[in-house]
Order: C-alpha cells, then sequence, then structure tokens
C-alpha cells in the first residue's frame, strides 16, 4: 500500500477571528476519516519555540529582534514538529504560520518586507533544497473593529492583542497582500457569520482539494 502524502494546512487571521474553534473541528475531520493529525501552532510547537512565544509576546523589543526570535522558534517548530510529521504523511493544522510573520512584523509593525523574505527563504530551506509552506492557508478574514470587541473581555491582552485598531488594519492588508499574490494556496473564510456558516466554508475549502470525501 502507497504511504498517505503529508499535508500542511495553516490557519490565519487576526485574533478573535475564530481560528481556534475551526483548527479542532477539522482535526476532528481528519481523525474520523483515519488521518493521523497533528495540531500545533506559532509561535510556539516545541519546548524552545514555547519559550521564544513567551518572549514574543510579553517582553518590549524592537521590530528585529521581534522578527529574529519569531523565525528561530519557526526553524525549531519545522524541523522537530512538522517535517517529521509531514514525512510520516501526517496532516499538519498549524495556528499561524510564516503569513503571520509578514502581516504582524512587516504591516503592523511595519518591518521591511525584504528582510522577512531573506529569513523566510533561510528558514523555509531544507538541506536538499526543498522549500516548505502550507499546502492550503486558510485565512479567517474580520474587520478589526469586530475583532477587538470579541477580544475585549476574552482574556488579559498580550502585546499585540493590546494594540490599537489601526495596528489590525495595517496587519489585514498585509494579509491581503499575501493572499493576492498567493490565490492558489489561500481560502478566505468570513469570519464574521455564524460558527455553522464559517465552518461549512472551511469544510468546502479542504473537500475542494481533494483530501477528504465529500
Amino acid at each position: 500500500m502507497q504511504a498517505q502524502q503529508g499535508i500542511f494546512i495553516s490557519f490565519e487571521g487576526i485574533d478573535g477571528a475564530g481560528k481556534s474553534t475551526h483548527i479542532q473541528a477539522l482535526a476532528d475531520l481528519f481523525k474520523t476519516s483515519g488521518r493521523e493529525v497533528t495540531l500545533t501552532r506559532e509561535p510556539g510547537g516545541t519546548e524552545l519555540a514555547e519559550k521564544l512565544r513567551q518572549m514574543v509576546l510579553n517582553d518590549s523589543m524592537d521590530p528585529l529582534t521581534e522578527s529574529l526570535l519569531v523565525f528561530a522558534a519557526r526553524r525549531d517548530h519545522l524541523s522537530t514538529v512538522i517535517l517529521p510529521a509531514l514525512s510520516k504523511g501526517h496532516v499538519v493544522l498549524c495556528d499561524r504560520f510564516t503569513d503571520a510573520t509578514f502581516a504582524y512584523q512587516g504591516g503592523g509593525r511595519g518591518f521591511d518586507l525584504t528582510t522577512l523574505t531573506q529569513l523566510e527563504s533561510w528558514v523555509q530551506t531544507n538541506q536538499d533544497g526543498r522549500f516548505t509552506q502550507p499546502d492550503l492557508t486558510l485565512w479567517f478574514v474580520l474587520e478589526p473593529g469586530i475583532a477587538a470587541q470579541r477580544l475585549a473581555s476574552a482574556r488579559v491582552p498580550d502585546r499585540f492583542e493590546s494594540q490599537p485598531v489601526k495596528f489590525f488594519e495595517s496587519v489585514h492588508s498585509a494579509y491581503l497582500s499575501r493572499a493576492t499574490t498567493q490565490p492558489t494556496r489561500f481560502s478566505k473564510i468570513d469570519a464574521s457569520q455564524s460558527i455553522e456558516a464559517v465552518w461549512a466554508q472551511v469544510h468546502s475549502a479542504v473537500i475542494g482539494k481533494k483530501w477528504l470525501a465529500v
């Protein structure tokens, strides 16, 4: 029997867009279909990367330091978790990946996109020259003001969640730019709808890739 090929799906969008609810639901759906699932997140996913996550979310630093820490966490995450899982034929569902770096550090912080692109190339290219990126990116699109209202009473905000709405408008614009330049990878999810309607969009995007039976 031919081994199943790994599938890499990332979930993107600003905080409050509802990614967490649907990433678990999609994990359950793939498991029900008989697939092995690796559910993870960024920054984070490994012991080292989780330590770096806490620094990025809570410690004051300049945009270059922030970007370097995010990519350092990503490199460890890739080599320790993501690539081994894909090589075993797992479905990897990741709450955020490199698009978030271009959105938050590039768009929100206004950091140089050329530098981010170089870091992306270094960190995501393996020794054999293969570049790793998601097979599908589900982008949960929500108006920043609505997202802020959803988060207002959810928890104590971190360095990013506490930013003004204008910051998230820049984040949104950066996501839009990535989605526009890579349309075959991105699937736009209208996160302003009901949970059931949003799930229907997620389900349809995955079914469209023929990774699951209808």
